[in-house]
């Protein structure tokens, strides 16, 4: 989903700079605010896994490329947006700059698709799941992974239409066959990768951290003490 130079025009990437800019301070004020000696140590390795996992790339018609993003993951796991832009603000900015990995022209618009959109439609996409009252099984593990499954997976799929959108309006490719291909592409790599991971993850560190994830009185029981 990285968008190189030269697919969109220097005025739009600066639209696209303009509108993640706000984001990108808020997300910064979170750090100030919320970062501690316990939440450091995973954003760390959050960042290392999401650097890794994005340089496995798919190459689609009519599209840029297709791989799993991991902003959900980090927003569900630290408790907010604003987790998941910082994190991928820092993953994309060293992608751009250091490795070629999509265009520093468009580093706004990449920002916007895969740390805005993906943070905010994934976690108020689990937020809202998480609120739908369902039947708590193995100590509400399943309903968990079920909820971060697909809020993961939506957050990639709608991230990879606006990506196609934006494309178009850029006159890069046609709509169309942006929307036809983007769409399922990431459609198949948020179940099989973005969801899958983004499950498996969550529920890895609410076992053996509950402490650090925000949600865990909504799906686990309370703990009895004498």
């Amino acid at each position: 989903m990285h968008i190189p130079d030269g697919f969109i025009p220097l005025w739009q990437c600066a639209i696209y700079f303009l509108i993640a800019a706000p984001f990108v301070y808020l997300s910064l004020r979170w750090a100030n605010k919320e970062l501690d000696e316990r939440k450091i140590p995973i954003l760390g390795v959050l960042a290392a896994s999401i650097f890794a996992i994005q340089a496995m790339n798919i190459p689609i018609p009519w599209g840029t490329s297709g791989h799993m993003v991991g902003a959900a993951m980090a927003a569900i796991i630290l408790g907010s947006p604003f987790a998941g832009i910082l994190l991928l603000t820092l993953v994309l900015v060293v992608q751009a700059f250091m490795f070629g990995d999509g265009g520093i022209t468009a580093l706004g618009a990449n920002i916007l698709n895969m740390g805005v959109i993906c943070s905010f439609v994934g976690f108020y996409g689990f937020k809202a799941l998480g609120s739908i009252p369902v039947k708590r099984l193995k100590e509400g593990y399943n309903a968990l992974s079920f909820n971060s499954f697909v809020a993961a997976w939506a957050s990639l799929f709608i991230a990879s239409i606006i990506c196609a959108v934006e494309l178009w309006l850029a006159g890069t490719f046609p709509l169309a066959e942006g929307l036809l291909f983007m769409g399922l592409y990431h459609f198949v790599i948020g179940v099989i990768a973005e969801g899958v991971i983004t499950s498996v993850a969550v529920v890895a560190v609410v076992r053996y951290r509950e402490d650090l994830f925000a949600f865990a009185s909504n799906y686990l029981p309370r703990r009895v003490t004498a």
